[in-house]
């Protein structure tokens, strides 16, 4: 029989109901409002990160041009670079190898010290310890991104050279960061406390 029958189906539906399981449709749809709020979340609060390294480029345009010998040309504008926008003059490949590299390992330490198994309380501490030293390395190498946000905001300031060069910028972070959780989820695997929560979360939103 190619279809099953009504009383197939409510006997089915019986059975998953007594075992105090779910149907397919409503596993469905518990866990679709978890998964579309959690994406909105993350394009807004995406979305809100590049309007804010923007609205920061504005009101450093701002400060910078109250001084008059001040030009983007002569004296920069804090924007992300290689070659002759690199402070050090480095080329574009050490620039996305830095850039790659210290973006993994930026997240690996997010990743490891926000983690439920770990410490609790030493994440701030460690979080800005690392983006400190990532300073201290890549400030004569790139001027430091680590974040697309951080380069797009100076960039749309920094003149056409700084536009030009800012893919280089979404480009390396974004694939260090996609291989540090990778790495990190290989190693240490899932945290058995942030699915519990989550799978709470699909079951409220149901």
């Amino acid at each position: 029989m190619p279809f099953p029958s009504p009383s197939c189906g409510t006997s089915a539906d019986s059975q998953r109901a007594a075992d105090g399981g779910a149907s397919p449709s409503k596993g469905s749809t518990a866990g679709r409002p978890s998964t579309l709020s959690t994406f909105a979340a993350e394009f807004l609060g995406t979305f809100a990160q590049f309007l804010g390294g923007i609205a920061a480029g504005a009101a450093l345009s701002a400060v910078l041009s109250g001084k008059p010998e001040w030009s983007v040309a002569t004296d920069g504008f804090a924007t992300n670079g290689y070659g002759e926008l690199s402070p050090g003059g480095f080329s574009l490949l050490s620039v996305l190898i830095v850039e790659f590299v210290l973006t993994a390992i930026f997240l690996f330490v997010i990743l490891g010290t926000t983690d439920g198994r770990a410490a609790v309380g030493f994440a701030p501490l460690a979080i800005g310890l690392t983006l400190t030293l990532i300073h201290l390395v890549s400030i004569p190498v790139s001027n430091t991104s680590v974040n697309p946000a951080r380069s797009l905001g100076m960039a749309v300031y920094g003149g056409a050279d700084a536009l030009g060069q800012v893919w280089a910028f979404f480009v390396a972070p974004l694939a260090g960061a996609a291989v540090a959780g990778l790495l990190y989820s290989a190693l240490f695997g899932a945290d058995d406390k942030q699915i519990e929560n989550n799978e709470e979360t699909a079951i409220a939103a149901a």
